[in-house]
């Protein structure tokens, strides 16, 4: 019998050291894949556009950055997973900055009107607490394609939490003080959102699609939403509402004075900066 155990206990070591083995090859597979396309620069760049809801004016637009479908990953939310595991951070943030700020750039040969727009770009928290980040650099590329600081909106996310508030405030005065903006993203789907919204103090709160999704036939999302759009009032603060894919929700954010809106029903992501539908 003791024999028999211990066989089985060999099986499953080796079971474990075979699953093992898999996973760290995969990832190889997967950290090669990633450097692949970046130096061949193989990222598909989007534009989402953000309207005034009263005006049905674009105000500017998210930059979404897509990678190719591949068995590695199948997902863009699985290729982003994957990089927040790994040391690329801070490198990855860096090129896709650059590539949508040149990409956007390069749009404006066709829609010269939107010089002036703002620009959305998804930022992970703990790169702009890199020493390196705060170089100049992005003042300096800005500088080169005749855009302004003040365009900028550095869009943090509840995926990637802030765990110190107070250095990380400290942090985004200097970006401030350079003529950055800020956006929490979902804001009002965790605690830690509502934490982001009081001690960061941003200049855009943007809603979480739960929230917006049938929002037009549900008074619990009606009643959060108006809190927070009281919070923002009160605070100076502009509100943004993700996620709008239907007439109908478009239609009652626009009555209650929501002040701006993305979302399908608006605009769908496109390589250019096309005008609203």
């Amino acid at each position: 019998m003791s024999d028999f155990l211990s066989h089985l206990n060999i099986l499953k070591y080796f079971y474990f050291l075979k699953s093992k083995i898999k996973k760290e090859l995969t990832d190889y597979k997967k950290y090669m894949e990633l450097q692949k396309i970046m130096s061949e620069q193989a990222i598909s760049t989007f534009f989402q556009p953000i309207i005034h809801l009263e005006r049905q004016t674009v105000t500017g637009y998210e930059v979404l950055n897509r990678p190719p479908a591949s068995h590695l990953f199948p997902t863009t939310e699985m290729f982003y997973d994957f990089i927040g595991n790994t040391d690329q951070v801070f490198s990855f943030e860096c090129f896709s900055r650059t590539i949508s700020l040149h990409r956007f750039f390069d749009c404006l040969s066709e829609e010269p009107n939107q010089r002036n727009s703002l620009i959305f770009l998804n930022i992970h928290p703990q790169v702009l607490l890199d020493s390196n980040y705060r170089s100049g650099e992005t003042l300096q590329q800005l500088e080169k394609l005749q855009l302004s600081p003040e365009q900028i909106v550095f869009e943090l996310t509840e995926k990637s939490a802030v765990s110190d508030f107070s250095q990380f405030e400290q942090i985004l005065s200097h970006y401030r003080s350079q003529g950055f903006r800020i956006a929490i993203d979902d804001a009002g789907s965790g605690y830690n959102s509502l934490k982001s919204l009081v001690h960061l103090k941003p200049e855009f709160i943007k809603l979480d699609r739960s929230l917006i999704s049938y929002i037009d036939q549900n008074i619990e999302q009606q009643q959060m939403v108006m809190l927070l759009l009281e919070f923002a009032n009160q605070s100076d603060t502009f509100v943004i509402a993700e996620g709008i894919e239907r007439i109908e929700e478009l239609s009652y954010l626009r009555e209650q004075g929501v002040h701006y809106g993305q979302g399908y029903a608006i605009g769908k992501p496109d390589k250019s900066l096309k005008p609203s539908s």
